[in-house]
């Protein structure tokens, strides 16, 4: 693990193809040592959700050449390294749980490290399917982020909706959770958590705590695919 942080702090204070290609073979160690904890996660995950289980690294991982034809930020590399691990793989559209290495140095993600649980960009009619099992499931949802999911995590809910969205009750019980814009959770872990000897151990253990997050979103993301097959035919 150290060898990967110290690569992504040079990385983020080197940020250039030269300096890159000089230090590819520290990459691409870094990247194997990656690879490694990656699978090693799943493994731990995949016994308390079979869902992922035939998964490797590679199926959740992702390139750290940035696209920077959109960015004024024209570095060229991330100064990160993360994994979404869920079911069919990391564009499958499935809430997953997802590990990051980083700096929070940089281009990229602000955190130093990050454990997620969630979907952090939910398809529009997944969201609406959401908010209507929050709005009439009679304080389910409420009850997984407040009672079942450990405290080390928090609700990503800095960025709510002004309102509640058009066609659920405004003074609804849940009107909180209504206005989220994307269901996560998430925790930043200093640098010893991410060194010890136990840190897939242990981030499985915080994982497991949000499965049911996991399973109440899943539900509506397999509803909203069923739906759209549906449609095709």
């Amino acid at each position: 693990m150290q060898n990967i942080i110290t690569f992504l702090r040079d990385l983020s204070e080197h940020n250039d193809r030269a300096w890159f290609a000089q230090n590819k073979n520290r990459y691409e160690s870094a990247l194997s040592s990656f690879y490694a904890i990656v699978d090693k996660l799943i493994l731990a995950i995949s016994q308390f959700d079979s869902t992922i289980s035939n998964l490797t690294a590679k199926d959740c991982t992702y390139r750290i050449y940035r696209d920077t034809r959109f960015s004024k930020d024209k570095s060229p590399y991330k100064t990160h390294m993360g994994a979404y691990i869920c079911q069919g793989g990391k564009k499958s559209g499935y809430s997953g749980y997802y590990f990051h290495i980083g700096t929070g140095l940089g281009t990229g993600y602000p955190h130093a490290h990050m454990l997620a649980s969630g979907d952090y960009i939910c398809e529009p009619d997944v969201l609406k399917t959401l908010r209507e099992d929050i709005c009439y499931g009679d304080g389910d949802f409420q009850d997984i982020v407040t009672h079942q999911i450990a405290p080390e995590f928090r609700l990503d809910d800095e960025r709510l909706l002004h309102r509640v969205p058009a066609g659920f009750p405004s003074d609804s019980p849940y009107s909180h959770y209504l206005r989220l814009r994307n269901f996560c959770v998430y925790y930043e872990p200093d640098t010893d958590f991410m060194l010890s000897e136990n840190v897939v151990a242990h981030s499985a253990q915080l994982f497991r705590t949000t499965l049911p997050l996991l399973q109440y979103i899943n539900r509506a993301v397999a509803y909203c695919k069923e739906e759209a097959a549906m449609g095709s035919k």
